[in-house]
């Protein structure tokens, strides 16, 4: 990640507007750890604004592999249980029951997600890869006019 700040939310609020508000200036995704009353636990997450996010998704060539996946020697395959909406003044926290990530929503309109951290790790990594190796059609033939005006090795 290239920015990473730690706030610890103890009881999700304001907190919560205030880590979203500080991911959407910065455009960057910010790691977050849940306090929840009754566990003894912590639970990270890293918040990424919607629109990272997409950019993201948009690069990465293939999905973030999901641990067990085609794994046939699990005895019992427990289904995560499914949770009413959380919410939290301005703020939903939708849960999804495949992939566990949140969905959080602002008037409607899903702003961030909380993913795992290796799972947003994973993700930034491979789009990041994936884009440095792409060249949009004018630069590419751009480049190729210009390695076409070079001298050959013979020649130099």
């Amino acid at each position: 990640m290239s920015i990473q700040i730690d706030v610890v939310v103890s009881h999700p609020g304001d907190e919560v507007e205030r880590v979203l508000g500080l991911a959407e200036a910065v455009g960057e995704p910010v790691t977050v750890t849940f306090m929840w009353e009754g566990r003894d636990e912590a639970e990270r997450a890293v918040l990424v604004p919607a629109a990272t996010l997409a950019l993201w998704e948009h690069w990465a060539p293939t999905a973030y592999p999901t641990s067990g996946a085609g794994d046939e020697n699990r005895a019992v395959t427990e289904e995560p249980e499914l949770a009413h909406p959380a919410e939290f003044g301005a703020f939903t926290l939708f849960r999804r029951r495949v992939g566990g990530r949140t969905a959080v929503a602002r008037k409607g309109v899903v702003v961030a997600e909380l993913l795992d951290p290796d799972e947003a790790h994973w993700l930034q990594e491979k789009a990041r890869n994936v884009r440095q190796g792409f060249m949009d059609p004018k630069q590419k033939a751009a480049f190729e006019e210009f390695l076409g005006r070079q001298a050959s090795l013979d020649e130099q």
